[in-house]
């Protein structure tokens, strides 16, 4: 039997609109009113008066004020089922209409992992815009996931093992990964071997994407020193004969003032993968740059895979 919170919710859903579902949703992604703001890209006050007039609305409590954040009560749960249905319909809505375009003009979400945007693939944008100049790209680098579903973005490029999420996935190449060091300390590790005492990885911090790491490495009894969750800084800090860095190939090879320490070959990394959604397969623009994409970056198969020589 359900609650009189749930009965009063289902009786008064017709009179829920759009906007209070969001606030709703927002806070329980989020855990927290602030949270929820930054996600709506609205202030505080704004959430806080909104779920307060819902709450007095429904003559109901929909979420726990925790000190660990805010956790949904039953009629909250049942208010975040109607949000969840709501927010997939509007988007399929939204993705079906968006699918019946037949010229390739408009703008494209393209999210893509840092590493790439620093080799190959500036490239490769520049010459799909002067392709298509009616096509403006809207470019997110981030270290996170996008979620399609929501339309977070219209089409990712991931450097992931596997992809399991409903849409469609085009594995492109796997990639290999190196150590690399600055010129001088990579010949002298060269020469003589790593030295625990005075060589060291530079560090992912807590949550570095290499499981396991240092473990499967040429060296893997050196030590890791510092948190540089970033394939920049990664870089950066090894040109200045800070350490040494596990990079892709793709993004080591091409930079100057890097190299591979001599003797420690190739390690497997993961995978390019190309994403969008089904929806948007027949949507004219999303057509003109996958099938720009697909080719360009597999023609860096050499780069990517860390067969190429160095300078190219």
């Amino acid at each position: 039997m359900p609650d009189r919170n749930s009965s009063i919710l289902l009786a008064d859903r017709s009179s829920i609109d759009w906007d209070a579902l969001r606030i709703v949703s927002a806070i329980h992604r989020a855990g927290s009113l602030r949270g929820a703001a930054r996600l709506l890209g609205v202030n505080h006050a704004t959430v806080t008066r909104r779920l307060t007039q819902l709450e007095a609305a429904l003559a109901a409590q929909l979420f726990d004020r925790r000190p660990d954040g805010y956790v949904l009560t039953q009629a909250g749960e049942d208010i975040l089922a109607v949000a969840e249905k709501t927010e997939a319909d509007l988007l399929a809505v939204t993705r079906r209409i968006g699918g019946r375009d037949d010229e390739p003009y408009g703008t494209i979400r393209l999210n893509v992992p840092p590493a790439m945007l620093t080799s190959f693939l500036p490239a490769i944008l520049a010459a799909f815009a002067r392709a298509h100049p009616e096509i403006e790209l809207d470019v997110d680098a981030a270290h996170s996931f996008t979620d399609l579903a929501r339309r977070e973005a219209d089409v990712s490029l991931r450097m992931d093992s596997a992809v399991t999420e409903d849409v469609v996935a085009r594995k492109l190449a796997d990639y290999a990964k190196a150590v690399y060091a600055a010129p001088d300390l990579a010949a002298e590790i060269g020469r003589t071997g790593p030295d625990p005492a005075r060589h060291f990885w530079i560090g992912w911090g807590m949550d570095m994407p290499y499981r396991g790491f240092p473990a499967g490495t040429p060296f893997p009894d050196l030590p890791v020193r510092h948190a540089l969750f970033s394939n920049t800084l990664q870089v950066e800090s090894a040109k200045a004969g800070m350490g040494l860095a596990l990079l892709p190939c793709f993004l080591g090879d091409q930079e100057p003032g890097l190299t591979r320490v001599p003797g420690t070959g190739l390690l497997p990394g993961k995978s390019l993968w190309l994403l969008f959604h089904g929806d948007l397969r027949r949507t004219a623009r999303i057509r003109a740059l996958v099938d720009f994409l697909v080719p360009a970056i597999k023609a860096q198969k050499s780069l990517i895979e860390g067969t190429a020589p160095a300078d190219t």
